[in-house]
């Protein structure tokens, strides 16, 4: 029993040492993710019966305890989308089944867990041997690219290389969080903060907030803190996530942890 018990103890200790390590390291933590979660960009589930689906660029797939409709696998579709509010509708098929995917985003509570998630989503499913659609409702949201989730440091702006008499002390930089779709960051003169949007081909910078500092004349935050608003997509690739919309490139940021 006490070899037991310090086990236990030895057990506890190590796992509280690797935490503070991680506290005391400052760095950001990357959720938990794979490829896997660059194929899907939108997961939804339903209750009574259970069902899910998920969207990729690829393939859409509908899960379920439906009998004669387990899984189905549909190839991707491009979005029919609403001119007067934000919802996208999906009209897939294969050999053997057909459905009508609709995604509205409007806050949906999970009929079990009592979760709240951004989307709402329905889904008329029917085999092609089949006379009557089954009718499904459910709530859902975005996957936010894992790979967003990092501190990223100003690099170019508007398509100039910045430097360091840009800014009062330190080149621009934000820390994303994409588990909570917020960042936080350093405009260039004040500290900033905010959330971000997410959708498949759509990043925005919203409700972004910062101290108040005077800046001296000729500091860039001003010009920096427009152009991430001004964000509509982005890439990654080489360390380097650029920012644009479809007017221009307007920034260029370097992962620095």
């Amino acid at each position: 029993m006490k070899k037991i018990l310090s086990i236990l103890l030895l057990s506890i200790f190590m796992i509280g040492c690797k935490t503070t390590a991680s506290k005391e390291s400052g760095g950001t933590t990357s959720p938990s993710s794979t490829e896997e979660d660059l194929k899907y960009y939108f997961k939804g589930t339903g209750n009574e019966p259970f069902w899910g689906i998920k969207i990729g660029k690829e393939e859409i797939v509908f899960t379920s305890l439906i009998p004669g409709k387990e899984k189905i696998s549909f190839p991707a579709a491009e979005a029919i989308k609403a001119m007067d509010a934000n919802v996208k509708m999906y009209k897939v098929s294969n050999e053997t089944a057909s459905a009508t995917i609709t995604i509205q985003q409007l806050d949906c509570q999970d009929s079990m867990s009592g979760a709240i998630s951004p989307y709402s989503i329905k889904v008329e499913i029917k085999n092609n041997s089949e006379l009557e659609t089954k009718k499904l409702s459910g709530c859902g949201k975005y996957l936010t690219d894992y790979r967003l989730h990092d501190i990223w440091v100003l690099e170019e702006l508007n398509g100039y290389k910045v430097f360091a008499t840009d800014f009062q002390k330190e080149m621009p930089r934000i820390e994303i969080n994409s588990s909570e779709n917020r960042f936080s960051g350093y405009g260039g003169c004040n500290s900033m903060s905010g959330s971000i949007f997410y959708e498949k081909d759509l990043l925005r910078f919203t409700k972004v907030i910062s101290t108040l500092m005077a800046c001296p004349q000729g500091n860039k935050e001003g010009e920096f803190v427009k152009a991430l608003q001004s964000t509509t997509t982005y890439s990654i690739e080489n360390n380097r996530l650029t920012l644009s919309n479809p007017s221009a490139k307007l920034l260029v940021f370097k992962k620095v942890d």
